[in-house]
């Protein structure tokens, strides 16, 4: 996956927030934004657009999990902690307080963006499914493995 794009009611106001998070910015209008965020790229296109180009109307609800998460990985334990008190003080509602992790090792909390679109930020240190997951994922983008 290189794009994940979400749907915005209020682009600025997203924009404003994710900006906040120290993403470089590649494209920036009234009804489309593009961060860089380490290998892959989150789009905001304002949901009316987002619905011409795709011939479809849009049913999404104004709160609640729409039934999937975004995820950003960082570097240590201490890290969670730090990204969720920055997301704190930049609008975001933690919906999962900082913890260790029980399906891997590492620590992960959620939060939710101004809109309710829902993220997990976590910090992977290996074992069970999950870090055995992301083992593979490291083998296969530093070529010292194959799918």
């Amino acid at each position: 996956m290189t794009t994940v794009t979400l749907g915005a009611r209020d682009v600025k106001r997203l924009r404003d927030f994710y900006a906040q998070l120290g993403w470089p910015i590649l494209v920036d209008s009234d009804d489309f934004v593009a961060f860089y965020t380490k290998g892959a790229l989150l789009a905001l296109f304002a949901l009316r657009g987002l619905e011409a180009d795709a011939c479809v109307q849009a049913n999404v609800p104004e709160t609640g999990l729409r039934g999937f998460t975004l995820a950003i990985n960082v570097e240590s334990r201490e890290q969670v902690d730090s990204t969720v008190a920055a997301i704190r003080s930049y609008g975001g509602r933690i919906t999962k307080e900082p913890v260790d992790a029980t399906l891997f090792d590492g620590r992960s909390a959620y939060f939710a963006d101004p809109e309710d679109n829902y993220w997990e930020v976590v910090y992977f240190g290996g074992g069970g499914e999950v870090g055995e997951a992301v083992r593979r994922i490291v083998e296969i983008e530093t070529g010292e493995g194959s799918l």
